[in-house]
């Protein structure tokens, strides 16, 4: 079996509880057109969890995987343009952002089994 490698990302929600109750519901229905785009990417698996109004992204993907690749994927898919559009009416970059960044890549600092 092949060892994934595992991405990790931060982004936070406007912290407004009804927004944050619509965001989760969007991410129980998440289009199909969505997931499909993500494993066509070379994702294997993501899972998103919420704090208050913070989230973190866990991202497994195969060796195949690049970010550009996925980025160039999104740019010419119509669905995962509307979806990120959506999604954007929902979150807010983190404080330490640049211009035009969302979800932050998250550096590993431990690991207690290596």
């Amino acid at each position: 079996m092949k060892k994934l490698k595992r991405h990790c990302y931060a982004l936070d929600l406007i912290d407004d509880l009804h927004l944050i109750g619509i965001y989760k519901k969007h991410h129980q229905e998440v289009w199909p057109e969505i997931t499909k785009s993500l494993l066509d990417s070379g994702i294997v698996n993501a899972e998103i969890y919420c704090v208050g109004n913070r989230l973190f992204m866990i991202l497994e993907v195969e060796d195949t995987f690049t970010f550009e690749k996925k980025e160039k994927m999104d740019i010419k898919n119509i669905k995962v343009q509307e979806w990120e559009k959506l999604m954007w009416t929902y979150q807010q970059k983190l404080p330490i952002a640049r211009k035009g960044e969302k979800w932050l890549l998250m550096d590993k600092i431990f690991q207690l089994k290596k």
